[in-house]
C-alpha cells in the first residue's frame, strides 16, 4: 500500500516539476538607473536595447554597408543551398533577405520576417520592383515569429536579438519553426572588441549569446570570426 501511494506521489512531483520548468524563465529587471540607449529592461545579466524604427530603413541599405560589414562574405558562409527555406528574423528592408534569395533558387524561400508593417511594405515593394518571387514578408510579433512549425532550414538574426523585449519567449517559438537539425544564427556586433563603433547596448559577446541559448534544446556549434565587426555564432535545433 505503500509503494502504491509514494509511485503517484512521485508522478505528481515529477509532472509538476515539468511544468513549473516549462512556464518559468529568467525574470525580465526594470532599473531606473541605466544606459540611455536601452529600455531600462534587463534579462540574464544584460540591458535589451531600443528598436531601430522603420524610419532608419535607410541606414540598412546604405551603399557602405558591404564595406563596413561584408555582408557577402556573411551570406557566403551559410553555404545556402538550392530549394533551403530560410527565414530572416527582424529583415527590416530586406537588405539580407534578397542576398539570400539567390543561392536558394526558385525551389527556396526566405521568410523576410519583422514585426513592422513598414518594413514589410518596403521589403514587398523591392520584391515587386525587382521581380524577385521567393521573398515572402511575413508579419511576426514581438513574442512569436509565426512561421510554421518546423518548417525551416536555417534561421538567421543580423543585429537584431539584441532588442527583443521578450527574448525568452520569441527564442522559443523560433525554435518551434526550425527543423530538427536546422540553424540558429546569430550575427552580432562583437562586445569584445571596444573599436567596433556601435553603441553599447547594441553589441553582444558570444559568452552572452551562448548563456541566454542554454536556456533552449540547442546545440552550439561554432562561432565565424571572418566579419570586420561581427561574430557569426551558429547553434542547431537539437
Amino acid at each position: 500500500m505503500g509503494g502504491m501511494m509514494f509511485r503517484p506521489l512521485i508522478f505528481s512531483l515529477v509532472v509538476c516539476g515539468l511544468a513549473w520548468q516549462e512556464s518559468s524563465h529568467p525574470p525580465y529587471v526594470k532599473k531606473t538607473d541605466h544606459d540611455p540607449d536601452g529600455i531600462g529592461v534587463f534579462y540574464m545579466g544584460r540591458e535589451i536595447a531600443q528598436v531601430m524604427g522603420h524610419e532608419a530603413a535607410d541606414w540598412l541599405d546604405r551603399p557602405e554597408r558591404e564595406a563596413e560589414e561584408a555582408p557577402s562574405i556573411m551570406v557566403k558562409s551559410l553555404k545556402l543551398q538550392p530549394g533551403m527555406t530560410i527565414a530572416d528574423i527582424g529583415a527590416g528592408s530586406g537588405y539580407l533577405s534578397f542576398m539570400m534569395a539567390k543561392p536558394v533558387g526558385s525551389t527556396g524561400k526566405v521568410y523576410a520576417e519583422d514585426i513592422q508593417p513598414e518594413m514589410l511594405e518596403i521589403v514587398r515593394k523591392k520584391a515587386t520592383d525587382t521581380g524577385v518571387k521567393n521573398v515572402i514578408p511575413w508579419l511576426g510579433t514581438t513574442t512569436d515569429p509565426k512561421l510554421p512549425a518546423a518548417s525551416v532550414d536555417l534561421m538567421i538574426l543580423v543585429d537584431v536579438y539584441h532588442e527583443f523585449d521578450k527574448p525568452y519567449e520569441m527564442v522559443s517559438n523560433m525554435v518551434k519553426g526550425l527543423k530538427k537539425g536546422g540553424r540558429l544564427v546569430f550575427v552580432e556586433y562583437r562586445k569584445e572588441d571596444p573599436d567596433v563603433p556601435i553603441k553599447l547596448v547594441h553589441k553582444m559577446s558570444v559568452a552572452q549569446v551562448r548563456k541566454e541559448m542554454t536556456l533552449f534544446p540547442l546545440t552550439y556549434q561554432q562561432t565565424i570570426e571572418i566579419l570586420p565587426r561581427q561574430h557569426i555564432i551558429v547553434f542547431t535545433r537539437k
